[in-house]
């Protein structure tokens, strides 16, 4: 199935329309509670009143109250789009901003658009009206704000999977809560107002208890008043000094950092403070499973959707390194989960992060918020058939050979045993700084004490060590063994990370050095176009104009290996970079507006003006953009 591309004439209707509109959401705390039918009221009232009001969707509920205030109120038909052989009914946002209505209804803002419409969710549809100055009324519970989801899943113990961020809740206009008491609730879904008769006893028994209906209308009613204090906040004198409060979550690639983020950003909306999501990379990151490295992209892309500042930095020792950028940036407060015991032997001795962190920050309160659900083992793709090649065990095997025959000939010099061990150590320093990861290293380690002892300890040629103390010198020479190949493992990722800044450093400066000294338009694009295929290592078009109809206006560059990167000149990929350049938002693979795209596309803007947009192929057979990729892209396209 195709995707529902943006149609130019509503979009030059959304420019036209210049100001932004007005966003009423009708809140509440379960199904049933009357939103959509005080939407429906407030709506005959303003057509009363002259306004022009359209019902653009309103979920088909089998309740004849609420559809019979659709009568006399003018209908947006709705889009049928196929999915997996359904015919699905979805909310027709070009028809709406082609109709251009002064006010427009549009139930169930968490509703996740099917697979294929230009926005992957319905409040960004919304927010496209907004943009385009239309007035938008709209519904929504509240185990479908983001940051409450965790909470209302371990009191309903459903997890709910459609949410919206708090941010865009929190910039409307108008919330209206919709509230009724619990009892008359359940007699609502009891008499069948609500569902049919089989579906409400199962909800009943299972969301709909009546103790869960009480706790999730409390949150509803805090999630209210903490707004309404935030607003009467912002005029008082002292607000300013509840800026100064600074949180920062410490985020990994584990599922339990999803309520990490959730609970700091719920704790930052009640302290009116700022918040920083950070992950540090130990080196590590490349060698995560797919499914890692997908969950650590999912957990940064939630800490940005929940208004987070998202923060990637380098670092093997983990407290050490939070603890510097905490010191640096004036973190007030640290949240973390609960550490977990590494399995191997070493960890058991090391402290907790926590208790780490606790010593060297004492002036910085730690929040350790433990996991609600059981976090599956991390297996880090160490298996045989990741971690062991052909080629480095015969450059391990090699080493040690080598080492052996020249220890033989030490000894046939009478040189002691001292000398030996030491060309031993030297051979595992050679086997860690050759081969790759740790293992290796270890196993080096084992089989240079085993050769030692085989060849050149008393009675030779066997394993059994009649000498006093030779026990103890295998134990150093292991120990030394194991913690030089560590170093230097740890060494080698140092030098790869400092490499891949240094290349970036480097290609920066030169672009910036040829950019002083090219005047025309072409050549600077053609040298951006280069820069970010040698940064990126994927094709790159960029546009300093919309793309003509012949396909023309963009400067593209292909890399060597990605054949499918011409789909990006194809006349699907010209009209998202259209949406790009009327809307000024990022669009295209790997966001949730027009995913299915060849391309990642980002509007360069500098004062407001939306001066080009980039366009970076995202290769299904690679891994997908990072969240560095994507910062720096956007540092890149952000021009003072």
């Amino acid at each position: 199935m195709t995707n529902d591309r943006p149609n130019p004439d509503a979009l030059l209707q959304e420019v036209r329309a210049g100001s932004s509109g007005k966003l009423k959401i009708y809140f509440g705390y379960a199904a049933g509670v009357g939103k959509t039918f005080a939407m429906l009221n407030d709506a005959h009232e303003e057509l009363e009143r002259g306004i022009d009001v359209v019902a653009g969707y309103i979920e088909p509920h089998n309740r004849k109250e609420t559809m019979r205030l659709l009568d006399g109120l003018s209908k947006i038909q709705t889009k049928l789009v196929t999915y997996k052989n359904m015919r699905l009914e979805e909310f027709d946002v070009d028809a709406v901003l082609l109709r251009q209505p002064g006010v427009v209804l549009v139930d169930e803002l968490a509703h996740t658009n099917a697979l294929g419409s230009r926005n992957k969710k319905r409040y960004q549809d919304v927010r496209e009206l907004l943009d385009a100055g239309i007035d938008v009324y709209t519904t929504v519970n509240v185990q479908h704000i983001e940051s409450l989801n965790d909470i209302v899943e371990d009191i309903t113990q459903i997890a709910v999977k459609e949410t919206i961020p708090d941010q865009f809740f929190d910039q409307a206009d108008f919330i209206k809560l919709i509230d009724v008491e619990p009892d008359e609730l359940l007699k609502r879904f009891s008499e069948g107002k609500i569902y049919e008769a089989e579906r409400a006893a199962l909800a009943m028994h299972k969301f709909f208890t009546k103790e869960n209906l009480k706790l999730l209308r409390e949150i509803a009613m805090r999630k209210v008043t903490d707004r309404i204090s935030f607003l009467n906040e912002q005029t008082m004198p002292f607000s300013d000094k509840r800026a100064s409060m600074k949180l920062l979550v410490c985020i990994n690639e584990s599922e339990a950092s999803q309520k990490l983020i959730r609970w700091t950003a719920r704790a930052a909306e009640a302290f009116h403070a700022s918040f920083t999501a950070l992950y540090v990379d130990d080196g590590d990151t490349e060698s995560l499973p797919l499914a890692d490295k997908k969950t650590l992209q999912e957990n940064l892309a939630l800490a940005e959707k929940l208004g987070a500042d998202t923060v990637t930095i380098n670092g093997h020792n983990l407290s050490e390194t939070i603890a510097e950028y905490a010191k640096l940036s004036g973190v007030t407060n640290i949240v973390l989960g609960k550490s977990k015991r590494k399995s191997f032997l070493l960890g058991k001795f090391g402290a907790d992060l926590e208790d780490e962190l606790i010593d060297s920050l004492q002036a910085i309160e730690i929040h350790i918020i433990p996991s609600s659900r059981k976090e599956k083992t991390k297996t880090h793709a160490w298996t045989l058939k990741n971690i062991v090649t052909w080629h480095d065990t015969a450059k391990m095997f090699a080493a040690l050979i080598l080492a052996t025959i020249l220890s033989a000939g030490l000894s046939e010099l009478g040189i002691g045993d001292q000398n030996i061990i030491m060309v031993y150590i030297l051979s595992v320093l050679v086997i860690s700084r050759i081969t790759t990861g740790y293992l290796y290293g270890i196993i080096g380690s084992l089989l240079a004490v085993l050769i030692f002892n085989f060849f050149f300890m008393t009675p030779l040629y066997t394993f059994n060590t009649v000498q006093v103390g030779y026990p103890v010198t295998y134990g150093i020479m292991l120990l030394v063994a194991l913690i030089t190949s560590a170093l230097t493992v740890r060494m080698k990722k140092i030098a790869k990370q400092a490499v891949v800044r240094e290349r970036r450093t480097e290609i920066l400066y030169e672009l910036n050095k040829k950019l002083l000294v090219t005047r025309q338009l072409d050549g600077i694009l053609e040298l951006v176009t280069a820069y970010l295929v040698r940064l990126l290592g994927r094709s790159t078009i960029v546009y300093a104009e919309e793309p003509k109809e012949d396909g023309t206006g963009g400067t593209f560059l292909q890399e060597n290996e990605e054949t499918g990167a011409l789909a990006m000149l194809s006349p699907a990929e010209r009209a998202v970079v259209h949406w790009v350049f009327r809307s000024g938002k990022e669009a295209g693979r790997t966001t949730d507006t027009l995913s299915g795209s060849a391309g990642f596309y980002l509007p360069v803007i500098s004062g407001g003006k939306i001066l080009g947009v980039i366009g970076i192929f995202c290769d299904p057979n690679k891994e997908a953009l990072t969240q560095d990729n994507r910062l720096f892209l956007r540092m890149v396209s952000s021009v003072q």
